[in-house]
């Protein structure tokens, strides 16, 4: 294992304090409590419109709850939210690329967001993790959905975070790209705080550790 695909981990913890969010007056979810600590995994699962996505971006420090708190800690210091973004690696969905710049730039765009400075070796050997060596330089407006996924994938594990958070990881990708998201995530979580939002029945077996979330009436 390379250096970039290695991960050297802080030893932090994540605090789920009785969050909950509401978009106008309906509650999409309340109370949701959970902690999980380096080398751990949670698995967020619930029907549609339950709040998956949601409770990712709050843990993201992307959404501020409705009420609750997200404390995250590195070796025993309670960050600051200003100081998520440096511990946090990020994918999903709703993360929009630039489609008018090449692979690389939005790496170092998106890197640069979180304080990273990128050498050429570290950005090939992410693209490499993700099967899309050789095509960082093309245009993203180029590429298919299936590699848009793997450069989502490529970009939140740039500098090997200590905390990786990935909303619905296998979307648009192939059985080969299943079996890649499968060997990143076994490759992270002995030391690192990997947190994933899913529903699909091979990757709610990743971990035992579920918190579920049901559709508000």
């Amino acid at each position: 294992m390379d250096a970039q695909n290695r991960v050297l981990s802080p030893d932090c913890n994540i605090e789920l304090i009785g969050l909950g969010h509401r978009f106008g007056r309906r509650m999409i979810f309340e109370s949701v409590s959970a902690t999980v600590s380096s080398g751990e995994m949670l698995i967020i699962s619930g029907a549609n419109g339950s709040g998956k996505s949601t409770l990712m971006r709050v843990i993201a420090s992307l959404l501020r709850p409705s009420t609750g708190e997200v404390r995250l800690s590195v070796n025993s210091k309670i960050l600051g939210t200003a100081e998520h973004r440096t511990v946090i690696g990020y994918a999903a969905p709703d993360l929009a690329l630039y489609s008018n710049l090449t692979g690389v730039e939005n790496m170092e765009f998106f890197g640069g967001l979180r304080g990273l400075s990128l050498s050429t070796e570290s950005l090939a050997s992410s693209l490499s993790s993700v099967g899309l060596l050789g095509r960082g330089r093309d245009i993203v407006g180029t590429y298919s959905s299936g590699m848009r996924q793997r450069l989502k994938l490529a970009i939140s594990t740039l500098g090997n975070p200590p905390i990786w958070l990935l909303d619905e990881p296998t979307a648009n990708l192939d059985e080969a790209g299943i079996e890649l998201v499968e060997r990143l995530v076994q490759s992270r979580r002995s030391n690192a705080i990997v947190v994933v939002a899913t529903n699909e029945p091979r990757e709610l077996q990743w971990s035992s550790n579920l918190l579920g979330l049901g559709i508000q009436e």
